[in-house]
C-alpha cells in the first residue's frame, strides 16, 4: 500500500497529538517523519517505513516524542536500515549535545572571550571594544543560556535550529523587560518625575525640558531592550518654549516701549532658545550610552504643529541635522527623525507649512533623515496617528475606558520572527504542504509569544521606576501594583515577525515573480494569514497581537546560514548568502522608486504592527525635487517612507557621494581614504543609520557587505540587507 492509498483508506488512525519533552502538546504531522527519512537518504522508501511505524503505534491518538523516536529507530532496524538507524540516533545525540552546549554559560562565555564574530558583531549599534559594551555582552551571553532553559524547550530548540527567532534573548526571558515604547513625555514633563535621588519638577524653559528629555531617554533605554520614541515632539515642547517667550516679553517691557518691538524682541530671543535647546538634545542623545552599551535607539516624530513656536521647533530640528555634528559637521546617527506630511498642512505649495516640508526634503538629501510618515495613510493602516517605536514598530489605535485616544505611554512586549524561506524549502514545491508547515510554525510562534507576555507580567513597578512609577508608560503605579493593567485590554502589542517573503515567492514562482499576479497574491496571503491569526489571538488573550515586518541585519544572515547548511546552495534563495527583510523588493534589482512602492504598498495592510518602505536614489543634493516627487507620489499609497541616498564625505579630498565598498572596507573612490578620522561614511542598516568605519563590529563584516554591494550598485543596499 502506498502512502497515498493509506491516506485515502485511513487504514490506521493517525495520532492526533504529540507530547513534547517539555509537556507541550503539538499536532502530529506526517511531513516531519517524511523530512527525517529524507535527510537519512530514504526518500524513495518513505511510504513503506512510515506505514510500518504507524502499525507499531497501534492506533494511539496521543503519544510522546520519545515514543516516536524509539519506535522509528526500532522500525528502521527491523526493516534492515541499520546504518540509517545509527545515523538517526547519532543525529539525535548530536542535537542533545548541541542543546547542552548552547545552554552552558561557560561555553558561551568562552566564545565571547575568543571574540566569536556571531556574538560580538550581532548588533551594529554596539561597539564591542568599549568596556560598557563588553559588560553588556558578558551579561547577555549568560542571559541567553539561562533564558533558553527558562522557555519551553521545543521553542528554545526551534530558535536554535532557525525555525523561528526569539528576539532579544540576551535580555529576555531572563529579565521580565518590555521591548520598545512611545515615552509619555507630555505627562512626565508636565507633572515631574524622579530619577535616582532627584525629584525633578516640571521645567520652566525649553532648554530644561530638552535636558530632562535626554535623561529620561537614557533611563528608559536602560530599563527596556528596544527603541524609544518621542511622538509629536514639536507640540510637546511648545508650552515650555512659550515660557521662554513669556519671560523674554516681560523682560522687553523694562527696556522697550513699543509693544510691536517688544513682541519682536521676545520672539527673536525665543527662537534662539529653541535652536539651542534642540541642538543640545541632538548632542546629548549622540553622547549618551545606556546600560546596554549603546547609544539609545531614539526616534523623534514631528511635523504637525501649526503655531509659530511649533514651526520653529520643526525648523530647528531640521537645520541642526543639516548642519551636522562637531567641527567636521558629521551626520548624526541618532535620533532618528520622522517628519509627518499631512494634506492641507504641508503637502502642497499652498499649505501653510509647505516651507518646512521643503526643509525636510533638503535634510533628507544631505543626511538621509528624516523619514516621512503620511498622516492619512498611517491612520488608515494603524487606526490612529503616531510615530513608530524605534525603527518600524507601530501601535494600533486604542482608547482608554473614558474613550480618550492614547498613544504615548504604550509599548510592545516583544517579537518572535518566523523563517518563511525555510517553510518553503521544506515543502519542496508542494503548496498544500507549505500551508500545513506554515500553520504549525505559526502556532509555535504563538507559544513563544505567550511565554514572552507571561514573563513580562512577572515584573513589579520597582524593577523599572522610570517606566512604571514615574510616567514613561503613562499611568503611574505604586510599588507592588500589578503591571498587567498597562498591558491588557490590547493597550500593549506583542508581535509575530517574518523574513524572506521574496525568497518564498522565488521558490514557488521563480526569481522574477514581482510582476506575476498569482505570486503577488500568494505572498500577500501569507501576510494576511499571519494577520488573521493575530486577530484571533487578540480576542482570546486581551493582548494586541500584531504582524511585524522584521528588520534585522544579523537575522537575514543567520536564517540564511542555517538554511544553507540544511538545504545547500539554492539559486536566488540561499546562494545570495542573505535573506530579504520583510516584504521588500529584491535588493539586487533596480526598480524605480515608483515601481518599488507600488509593489510593496499592499503588504502593510496586514502588517500594521511594523513596516517601512525604502527607496534608493543617486546623489540628490542637486535634485531635491526628485525626492519630493516620490514623497508626493507615495502620500496616499504607503504610510512610512525612508530615503537611501549616498551622503559619504571625505575630508581629505572633499569628495561627497558614494564611497566604494571593498574587502578592506569602504573607501573614498577619488583618493582611497578609509580613515574614520577623516571620513564620514554613513549607511542605512535595517531602518537606522550607521558608520561602518567608526563601528568595529560593522567593519568586521566588510567583505560580506562589499560582496553584496557589487550586485546592488549604484548605491548601498536598499533595505540594509
Amino acid at each position: 500500500m502506498t502512502m497515498m492509498e493509506f491516506k485515502e483508506q485511513k487504514k490506521y488512525v493517525l495520532p492526533k497529538m504529540v507530547i513534547k519533552t517539555d509537556g507541550y502538546e503539538v499536532p502530529f504531522a506526517l511531513y516531519k517523519l517524511e523530512s527525517v527519512l529524507r535527510k537519512l537518504g530514504l526518500a524513495t522508501d518513505t511510504d513503506a517505513i512510515i506505514l510500518a511505524l504507524l502499525a507499531k503505534l497501534a492506533d494511539q491518538t496521543t503519544l510522546t516524542s520519545t515514543e516516536i523516536y524509539d519506535k522509528l529507530t526500532a522500525t528502521l532496524n527491523e526493516l534492515g536500515y541499520d546504518a540509517e538507524a545509527k545515523a538517526y540516533v547519532a543525529h539525535h545525540q548530536a542535537d542533545e549535545a548541541k542543546w547542552q552546549e548552547e545552554t552552558d554559560p561557560t561555553v558561551r562565555l568562552g566564545r565571547l572571550q575568543s571574540k566569536d564574530p556571531s556574538l560580538v558583531h550581532e548588533n551594529a549599534n554596539k561597539d564591542s571594544n568599549v568596556f560598557n559594551t563588553q559588560r553588556d555582552l558578558t551579561a547577555g551571553t549568560v542571559g541567553k543560556t539561562l533564558g533558553l532553559r527558562m522557555m519551553p524547550k521545543h521553542v528554545a530548540k526551534a530558535h536554535l535550529r532557525g525555525d523561528i527567532h526569539y528576539h532579544d534573548l540576551d535580555y529576555t526571558p531572563w529579565s521580565p523587560m518590555t521591548n520598545c515604547c512611545l515615552i509619555d513625555f507630555k505627562e512626565m514633563l508636565t507633572n515631574g518625575f524622579k530619577i535616582g535621588n532627584a525629584e525633578v519638577e516640571s521645567p520652566h524653559s525649553i532648554q530644561t525640558a530638552t535636558a530632562q528629555m535626554s535623561q529620561i531617554i537614557a533611563n528608559v533605554a536602560s530599563s527596556q531592550y528596544g527603541g524609544c520614541s518621542a511622538d509629536r515632539i514639536d507640540e510637546v515642547l511648545e508650552p515650555f518654549a512659550l515660557k521662554n517667550y513669556d519671560k523674554h516679553l516681560a523682560e522687553s517691557k523694562e527696556y522697550i516701549e513699543d509693544p510691536a518691538k517688544q513682541i519682536e524682541f521676545a520672539k527673536k530671543r525665543t527662537k534662539k532658545d529653541i535652536y539651542d535647546a534642540m541642538q543640545a538634545l541632538e548632542y546629548e542623545i549622540n553622547t549618551l550610552f545606556s546600560s546596554q552599551g549603546q547609544t539609545p535607539f531614539t526616534t523623534l516624530g514631528f511635523g504637525l504643529g501649526t503655531s509659530w513656536v511649533a514651526r520653529e521647533i520643526q525648523k530647528s530640528i531640521l537645520k541642526i541635522r543639516i548642519g551636522g555634528l562637531g567641527r567636521e559637521k558629521r551626520t548624526a546617527i541618532f535620533p532618528k527623525l520622522v517628519f509627518t506630511i499631512k494634506k492641507g498642512l504641508n503637502l502642497k505649495p499652498e499649505d501653510p507649512n509647505y516651507d518646512i516640508k521643503q526643509l525636510a526634503v533638503e535634510c533628507a538629501t544631505k543626511r538621509m533623515y528624516p523619514d516621512v510618515l503620511m498622516y492619512d495613510k498611517i491612520k488608515e493602516l494603524t487606526g490612529s496617528f503616531k510615530a513608530p517605536m524605534g525603527c518600524r514598530s507601530f501601535l494600533q489605535g486604542w482608547k482608554d475606558k473614558h474613550g480618550n485616544e492614547v498613544n504615548s505611554g504604550r509599548m510592545n512586549l516583544g517579537v518572535v520572527t518566523l523563517n518563511l524561506p525555510r517553510i518553503a524549502l521544506e515543502s519542496h514545491g508542494d503548496m498544500d504542504l507549505f500551508w500545513q508547515i506554515f500553520n504549525d510554525k505559526v502556532k509555535l510562534c504563538k507559544t513563544a509569544l505567550d511565554f514572552k507576555v507571561a514573563r513580562v507580567l512577572d515584573a513589579v513597578p520597582e524593577n523599572a521606576p522610570i517606566l512604571y512609577q514615574y510616567g514613561a508608560f503613562g499611568q503611574r503605579l505604586k510599588p507592588g501594583e500589578d503591571v498587567s493593567q498597562l498591558f491588557k485590554d490590547e493597550r500593549a502589542t506583542v508581535s509575530i515577525g517574518y523574513i524572506g517573503l521574496y525568497e518564498v515567492g522565488t521558490l514557488f514562482f521563480g526569481p522574477n515573480w514581482e510582476h506575476d499576479q498569482a505570486a503577488h497574491d500568494f505572498t500577500l496571503e501569507i501576510v494576511k494569514q499571519l494577520h488573521d491569526a493575530c486577530v484571533r489571538w487578540s480576542k482570546e488573550t486581551g493582548y494586541h497581537f500584531s504582524v511585524y515586518s522584521t528588520p534585522s541585519e544579523s537575522l537575514t544572515d543567520r536564517f540564511c546560514r542555517l538554511d544553507t547548511a540544511e538545504f545547500g546552495k539554492v539559486k536566488d534563495v540561499t546562494d545570495k548568502d542573505y535573506y530579504t527583510n520583510s516584504f521588500h523588493y529584491d535588493v539586487r534589482k533596480h526598480p524605480t522608486p515608483f515601481e518599488k512602492l507600488q509593489f510593496e504598498m499592499d503588504y502593510p495592510k496586514y502588517a500594521a504592527g511594523g513596516f517601512i518602505h525604502y527607496c534608493e536614489y543617486p546623489n540628490l543634493r542637486q535634485n531635491p525635487k526628485a525626492l519630493e516627487a516620490v514623497w508626493d507620489f507615495a502620500y496616499d499609497k504607503v504610510g512610512y517612507l525612508g530615503t537611501n541616498t549616498p551622503i559619504d564625505h571625505c575630508y581629505k579630498c572633499g569628495f561627497e557621494g558614494e564611497f566604494k565598498a571593498t574587502a578592506r572596507g569602504f573607501e573614498c573612490p577619488d583618493c582611497g581614504n578609509h580613515d574614520p578620522k577623516t571620513c564620514d561614511c554613513v549607511k542605512r542598516t535595517c531602518g537606522y543609520l550607521g558608520n561602518p568605519l567608526q563601528r568595529p563590529m560593522v567593519h568586521g563584516r566588510h567583505e560580506e557587505i562589499a560582496a553584496r554591494a557589487k550586485n546592488i550598485a549604484p548605491g548601498m543596499m536598499t533595505d540594509g540587507e
